[in-house]
């Protein structure tokens, strides 16, 4: 009797301390886990929290009461809801699974964590839970990891669609913009329009003031776009001053046209970065599904047609696509091609036109002019490749062979003891913009060993007024090293006396188009007349341009204009005639006659 109890002691002590090892091995797993234990005693309501359920929500252990209203008064108001259906819902499958939910729960100090919370429930044998114990993890680190990635990919998957500059849509998200809204048509029988915008004279800001500030304007431009369209309607940046608009659901093609007007009119009001005004023109072409083809491809190379043709018109214009556009289209790439082999070959020639005294009938200088000498096509006049060579900008180089030639001849001339006046050169929109201008032509000047007052540079009215301060800067310095400057193709621009007067310009040219129908327009007569008095009264010499009749010229000299370029005297002249007249000096004491 006393071995039995003395071995049932023994199996006590043993199994006690059996138990108190397990429950330091339950102890020890829940600290290592991390997690939190809950106990929910559904007989009283009552909710065991282990010490770490309460310090992860930043609470002193015994702090949080032991009630189920506790853990439902700190779950998130967006989380409330589906917390409570998913225990209802475990604990209506009498015990089959087990449960499981994530919900964000917060802390002492206001701040939300995801929980992730596990259990399993006891039941009696009528099935009532009667007893509900489960694990709560923090996986809050892992969620914003989850949203860290997430960011990142949906971060690469916008820079791979839309464009880094002003957050449009490339070409690749336009492209597949465009081909959903020709299915969406196709399917509701109904039209849509691409707008393909260009903004005119563009690398014109970004030679003269700075990519920064032609990153600025394109800002400005996608702002006033975004303000002037639908919400619904796609815009897109295909990349340098080019975007696109896509119209779906278009009533009628006029409604294209009515939105050009506005986007124009938009983008006419001046655009201010870092204290400089700057006035910006588009050019629109638009084409029409389906009438203008029915692929996202046939659209968008249509729609750049149209718009190189609004270019071709004048720029600041719109224009629908019509078939014949291809073909000019598909020219203008063949032009832009052989005159960059042009350039290579030094195809390029310089003419030369007289200017004229008409009252001494004494030479007192020339413009040089540039033509092309095609070895298949002979000689291509500037009207056939000028524009295309502005809109690429082959301007630039093809202005600078000119002037390097011309220079060199012009230096030869004086050398052997000609006397060909002054040389007029003309400076292209482009070339004023280039930072380098002055640099390039003291080193033509240094090259050809040639006096700057040999020379005179040539700016339409309308270049100048498209940025006046800068051309003023510019023009300053060009006439801070001796060569002289001349205000080309004056009346037909709209530039302010105030600028007038403060450009260094020695000379004014009257425009041909005030002269051809002198003497008999009386509007003509009086322009001229104003002009020629204007001229005078600033102190600067006067020109007129296209000359080609004895009564114009008679007029002219009767209101005090005596220099003259025109075919009435002579035609734009290759060197060999050019150096003949010279050396024959066949000019003085002629009858002025037509050549």
């Amino acid at each position: 009797m006393i071995d039995t109890i003395r071995n049932s002691r023994s199996e006590l002590i043993t199994k006690q301390t059996e138990l108190e090892e397990e429950k330091e091995r339950f102890k020890l797993a829940i600290d290592g886990a991390n997690d939190g234990l809950w106990d929910w005693n559904l007989k009283t309501n009552e909710v065991y929290h282990s010490p770490r359920f309460e310090t992860m929500l930043g609470y002193q252990v015994g702090e949080l009461p032991n009630s189920i209203e506790c853990w439902s008064e700190l779950l998130h108001p967006e989380d409330t809801e589906q917390a409570h259906r998913r225990v209802k819902e475990y604990l209506g499958t009498k015990g089959e699974g087990r449960y499981e939910n994530t919900f964000r729960m917060r802390t002492k100090s206001g701040d939300w964590r995801w929980i992730t919370g596990r259990g399993k429930a006891l039941f009696d044998e009528t099935g009532t839970a009667v007893r509900f114990v489960g694990f709560n993890t923090d996986i809050t680190k892992l969620i914003m990891q989850q949203k860290e990635l997430r960011h990142q990919r949906d971060t690469l998957q916008f820079q791979a669609s839309h464009d880094a500059l002003t957050d449009l849509a490339n070409r690749t998200l336009f492209t597949y913009q465009l081909e959903q809204g020709i299915d969406k048509a196709v399917r509701d029988n109904s039209k849509l329009a691409l707008l393909f915008i260009d903004l005119d004279h563009f690398k014109e800001i970004n030679d003269s003031l700075g990519h920064r500030t032609g990153d600025e304007v394109l800002k400005t431009v996608t702002l006033r776009l975004k303000q002037t369209v639908r919400a619904k309607d796609a815009i897109a940046r295909l990349g340098g001053d080019e975007f696109t608009i896509l119209i779906e659901d278009l009533k009628q093609d006029q409604d294209a046209s009515r939105l050009a007007e506005k986007i124009q009119h938009k983008l006419s009001n001046p655009i201010i970065v870092d204290n400089h005004e700057l006035y910006i023109t588009i050019s629109i072409g638009i084409s029409i599904y389906p009438d203008n083809g029915k692929t996202s491809k046939d659209l968008l190379k249509n729609a750049d047609a149209a718009m190189y043709k609004a270019k071709s018109e004048g720029r600041n214009n719109f224009q629908y696509y019509s078939a014949e556009m291809t073909a000019q289209a598909f020219e203008r790439v063949q032009m832009e091609t052989r005159l960059r082999m042009a350039i290579e070959n030094d195809e390029f020639v310089v003419f030369y036109q007289p200017q004229f005294n008409g009252v001494s009938n004494r030479l007192v200088g020339m413009e040089a002019l540039v033509r092309w000498q095609d070895p298949s096509l002979g000689l291509i006049f500037p009207s056939q490749f000028i524009p295309i060579a502005e809109s690429t900008g082959l301007i630039v180089e093809i202005d600078r062979l000119v002037m390097k030639k011309a220079v060199a001849q012009f230096s030869e001339w004086y050398r052997k003891g000609l006397q060909p006046g002054t040389l007029s050169l003309n400076l292209s929109m482009r070339q004023l913009q280039r930072k380098d201008l002055v640099e390039f032509l003291l080193a033509s000047l240094e090259g050809a060993d040639c006096s700057p007052e040999w020379l005179e540079m040539e700016i339409t009215e309308g270049h100048v007024m498209e940025n006046p301060e800068e051309a003023i800067k510019v023009l300053s310095k060009i006439d801070s090293i001796g060569i002289k400057l001349a205000l080309d193709d004056f009346g037909t621009g709209y530039s302010s006396l105030s600028y007038l007067k403060r450009l260094p310009i020695t000379k004014l040219k009257i425009d041909r188009s005030f002269i051809k129908d002198l003497p008999n327009d009386t509007e003509d007569k009086a322009i001229s007349k104003a002009v020629i008095a204007l001229a005078k009264s600033l102190d600067l010499e006067i020109l007129a341009e296209g000359v080609e009749t004895i009564d114009q010229i008679e007029f002219l000299v009767e209101n005090g204009c005596e220099v003259f370029q025109g075919f009435f005297y002579s035609k734009p002249i290759p060197v060999s005639e050019m150096e003949a007249y010279l050396e024959k000096k066949t000019w003085i004491d002629a009858e002025p006659s037509f050549v």
